[in-house]
């Protein structure tokens, strides 16, 4: 895979884009993201785990980087889209989904869904994903921050086009911690 990067003074940001030598593979996020021609930025950090590590490495604010997490609600399997300062509140899950079951896929096996490992899921290119439903607080931002495919990126994105993507459900989903 060739990766580029270039200026656009439009976005004021860098862009990544991929040369014609492709990977074929679905779970190619940059690749996806190209093919829909929908603007990101990628940002290479140390490898994090957890959300609220990723934001300090980069120095972003929590509220600007989703978690991306995998639920079964009645044996289907969903991704939560919330910022990184707030939890995911299954009660209102399972209202926006009008589901009667709803819980968190142990985190040893998320990946089988979601086609990334805990802590790399961006919020967009799912392998085995039913629906997405994205916190309405998400909405709120210009751009917003996500798992980039693997635990030493970020991507950045704009919320419509998450929500585009997925045709995802934008419900009230989170609370804040703490």
């Amino acid at each position: 895979m060739n990766e580029k990067q270039s200026h656009d003074p439009e976005f004021g940001s860098t862009l990544s884009f991929i040369s014609k030598k492709t990977n074929s593979n679905p779970m190619n996020l940059i690749a996806y993201l190209k093919q829909k021609k929908v603007w990101f930025n990628v940002i290479e950090k140390e490898s994090t785990v957890h959300t609220a590590d990723a934001a300090a490495k980069v120095g972003l604010p929590l509220e600007r980087v989703t978690k991306s997490l995998v639920f079964l609600a009645d044996g289907s399997p969903i991704i939560a889209v919330v910022p990184g300062n707030c939890r995911v509140n299954k009660s209102k899950l399972k209202e926006a989904l009008s589901a009667k079951d709803v819980s968190l896929v142990p985190f040893e096996q998320a990946e089988k869904y979601s086609g990334y490992p805990p802590g790399a899921t961006p919020p967009v290119n799912h392998k085995n994903v039913k629906k997405v439903v994205i916190d309405q607080g998400v909405m709120n931002f210009e751009t917003v921050f996500g798992g980039g495919g693997s635990r030493k990126k970020l991507i950045e994105l704009k919320p419509e086009d998450i929500q585009r993507l997925n045709n995802a459900i934008v419900a009230d989903i989170a609370e804040v911690i703490g």
